[in-house]
């Protein structure tokens, strides 16, 4: 069974060019497609998952996982919310190019 996920133009017209090229952070591009096609079609925008997780998702490295989070949290593009030091964060992907 394969699903679809809808992602905003932008997101490849602008974001792609911007944290490869600019940024020079294509793990942060991958992280953050992967973490997109987690929460589509849910209620919310967050997903509780290790970086070890996101790693196997995406086949990336976790110091590489960890430099894109890093990135992304930079460029505010996600959240990270942990209720301790030692939990599995809770990532919640944002879309500031969105008005509501």
């Amino acid at each position: 069974m394969s699903s679809r996920t809808r992602v905003d133009s932008y997101v490849i017209e602008n974001l792609l060019p911007d944290l490869v090229g600019r940024d020079r952070q294509p793990s942060a591009f991958i992280v953050y497609l992967y973490l997109w096609h987690r929460v589509s079609g849910s209620r919310s925008r967050s997903l509780a998952a290790s970086l070890q997780t996101i790693a196997a998702g995406t086949g990336l490295s976790k110091s590489a996982v960890q430099r894109g989070v890093r990135t992304l949290l930079r460029r505010r593009l996600i959240r990270v919310e942990k209720s301790s030091p030692t939990a599995v964060p809770g990532y919640t992907v944002l879309r500031p190019w969105h008005r509501r």
